[in-house]
């Protein structure tokens, strides 16, 4: 399974960005993905996560903000990210795993990762 990030870049605080995970070789039936991020000096977050049975769940900082989603073929995740934040500078990464329910926003928790890609808030 690889996934691979993309969609950051630099922006002015209040704006906005989507980023999109495409995912290959799809093997679960049951999954859930996710979006995490690390900033300098930190440890890494979750921020979104969504399952096969279309539960979302969002971390406090970044509900109402932040909308994940992911295309009808399940094959790219997206975070579509609003009213950005100089604290919402960081590596974004996303992840999948291969079962439901417990602790979605746990790193420790999933199995697959990609690369990250690097959000930028001034």
């Amino acid at each position: 399974v690889q996934l691979v990030e993309s969609g950051g870049e630099s922006v002015q605080s209040g704006g906005s960005l989507r980023l999109s995970c495409e995912i290959s070789l799809y093997i679960y039936s049951s999954y859930c993905m996710g979006w995490f991020r690390q900033a300098p000096g930190r440890e890494r977050e979750g921020i979104a996560a969504i399952d096969s049975d279309g539960t979302i769940n969002y971390a406090d900082s970044v509900k109402g903000r932040f909308t994940i989603s992911q295309d009808n073929a399940k094959i790219t995740l997206y975070l579509q990210m609003n009213n950005l934040q100089p604290d919402d500078t960081a590596m974004y990464y996303c992840a999948i795993r291969g079962w439901l329910g417990f602790r979605p926003l746990s790193e420790s928790t999933y199995r697959y990762w990609g690369q990250g890609t690097q959000v930028t808030v001034s």
